[in-house]
């Protein structure tokens, strides 16, 4: 679900993309009558693992994680200097606050505000989801939203490349911290696994892709553009893999979600509010900080945005198939989308707040804002 930067993109966001909460809202609707009449079929998909692997979504979540991963450029690196405030404000939000707002907010809606309406053992499945949510900073769906707001592509490129590699090293220390924090068990060799399976693994194996594709191609327009073609190729493998793992986890939550049908919209609460929130704070930091549009708009919109692939990963690995952990993390797919333009069109029409750029790094007209 990445585009990679090039010299001259193409329409930042496609049909699919623009209704991917719709194809989502149409998958749980599949999963839910599916797991009711197929209960046996689901049972036994969830029983294909070894360990805490579920073999089947494995797979899917590789679908989804690998595309993304060969647009990461690691020699962008050398650039990070040129834009520090935006990279400043990014990381400042992804990795101290987000986490312990997301962990905040799932107590005091599950166990306080909701604490009527859950079963408390299943309150802290949720927060469990909400802490995955929150410590899985988004690095597949930043290009499109950079591009929507005629953001700085390199500044982009830069801080996908630095936040894989901060995720690498902090997203197993911060879930545990918080989760443990919040009482609930964490088996660290889980959950140093999910890392490893679904960004290690993938990060190398798209780094190696892409320098493959430079090599026969060559460098600079020429290799991106290669690399551009090969992502357009295998993102119908993303997207099914997004789509498939959510026919499956509502299959298997089916019983559960139909005897408390408002349990979906009880999860989308905190998640909304957490991602209004935030955009608020990045948005306002950025403001106050003078940096121009072209940084503050993508900066503030890839701090709210969620790497949901690994958090649903991850959710499944530590919890299981069934949990209120994984579902929740779903439900995070479900809202991210139509949040993030809503906040788009909100940023394009403010863009007069802040300095304009020095520079116009995407001159092209298919990266003037667009509205909604």
């Amino acid at each position: 679900m990445t585009e990679a930067p090039s010299s001259k993109p193409a329409s930042p966001l496609s049909l699919f993309e623009r209704y991917l909460s719709l194809w989502v809202l149409i998958c749980i609707i599949a999963g839910l009558t599916l797991g009711t009449l197929l209960p046996d079929t689901f049972q036994l998909l969830a029983g294909l693992e070894y360990g805490s692997v579920n073999f089947i979504v494995a797979v899917l979540i590789w679908f989804m994680v690998y595309p993304m991963m060969v647009s990461v450029d690691f020699t962008s690196l050398r650039r990070i200097h040129e834009r520090p405030k935006g990279l400043v404000i990014t990381l400042a939000v992804n990795w101290l606050i987000k986490p312990f707002t997301m962990a905040a907010l799932g107590v005091l809606f599950f166990e306080f505000v909701f604490a009527d309406l859950i079963d408390p053992d299943n309150a802290s499945q949720y927060i469990a989801g909400m802490i995955l949510l929150g410590a899985a900073p988004c690095t597949a769906m930043v290009f499109i939203w950079s591009q929507l707001t005629r953001g700085d592509a390199t500044y982009t490129l830069v801080q996908v490349s630095l936040n894989d590699v901060i995720m690498i090293f902090a997203f197993a220390p911060i879930v545990a911290l918080l989760l443990g924090v919040t009482d609930i068990s964490v088996p660290w060799e889980t959950l140093l696994l999910s890392v490893a399976l679904y960004v290690v693994i993938p990060l190398i194996a798209g780094t190696l892709t892409r320098m493959c594709l430079i090599r026969k191609a060559g460098p600079g327009i020429q290799g991106e553009a290669q690399i551009s073609r090969f992502t357009s190729r295998i993102k119908p493998l993303s997207v099914l893999g997004l789509l498939a793992t959510v026919v499956l986890l509502f299959g298997f939550q089916g019983q559960i979600i139909l005897d408390q049908p408002l349990l979906i919209a009880l999860i989308a609460i905190p998640l909304l509010i957490q991602s209004y929130g935030i955009f608020a704070i990045a948005y306002a930091a950025a403001y106050f900080w003078r940096v121009p549009f072209n940084v503050a708009a993508p900066c503030a919109l890839i701090g709210t945005s969620n790497f949901f692939e690994l958090a649903v990963a991850v959710a499944i690995g530590l919890f299981g198939l069934n949990s209120g952990a994984a579902l929740v993390t779903v439900v995070g797919v479900l809202v991210e989308v139509p949040v993030m333009l809503s906040l788009v069109a909100f940023a394009n029409r403010t863009s007069h707040w802040f300095p304009a750029s020095r520079t116009n790094t995407c001159p092209d007209p298919e990266c003037q804002p667009r509205k909604y």
